[in-house]
């Protein structure tokens, strides 16, 4: 396979006929919107070519790779926890709410999970933390992409017709300059993270 991620962490599963989901997370650093996570379970017979790390993909190609996994995956999921959730639980426990919904809602069960990262909240399923694993394991990545397309489209056009004034087209929720011009011009949103922006609120 010619991509920066390959099948060598799934091959021991799939050589035992048994299903591996590959799970991992978006918009952990944003300041507005909210966390996603996507899991993923391939056919050993059917994984798409060019899979990576959905940060250094164009979104052409992420939006391309996104309709090709949907098409042969044997299971996607997607789930989120918006913007007051991580307020009240903290971002890393949101992100595992996200990622073991994401888990629970996939319509058949895996074996196994593959998870992007050095740290999981246990789940009834067994699991493998893999550091850089959306660029390594094609699982993860493709739940990387699958993730990220779901998340941008979100912020650009949903959450972005809704509250304009903050430009979430262009930076889909992150703390750019100009998104922070808008939150002291405007103030804040139900999209935006307080205890990140908590800082900038004191200024």
């Amino acid at each position: 396979m010619k991509s920066g991620a390959n099948t060598r962490f799934e091959l021991a599963f799939w050589q035992c006929g048994q299903l591996v989901a590959g799970v991992d997370e978006v918009g952990r650093g944003a300041v507005a919107g909210p966390v996603v996570a996507a899991a993923v379970v391939f056919d050993s017979n059917a994984v798409p070519e060019g899979l990576d790390d959905s940060k250094i993909l164009s979104e052409k190609r992420r939006r391309e790779l996104d309709t090709q996994i949907r098409r042969v995956a044997l299971a996607v999921s997607v789930a989120a926890v918006e913007a007051a959730d991580v307020d009240r639980m903290n971002i890393l426990n949101a992100t595992f709410v996200a990622m073991h919904r994401a888990i629970d809602t996939l319509p058949l069960q895996p074996d196994h999970l593959l998870v992007d990262g050095n740290r999981f909240q246990l789940h009834s399923i067994p699991n493998t933390c893999i550091v850089r694993g959306d660029a390594t394991s094609v699982s993860i990545a493709a739940a990387s992409i699958i993730a990220k397309t779901y998340r941008d489209a979100l912020m650009r056009h949903t959450y972005h017709q809704t509250f304009p004034m903050y430009g979430f087209d262009r930076h889909v929720g992150y703390g750019t300059r100009h998104h922070l011009a808008m939150v002291q011009q405007h103030g804040l949103c139900e999209l935006h993270r307080r205890s990140f922006l908590r800082r900038l609120l004191d200024t």
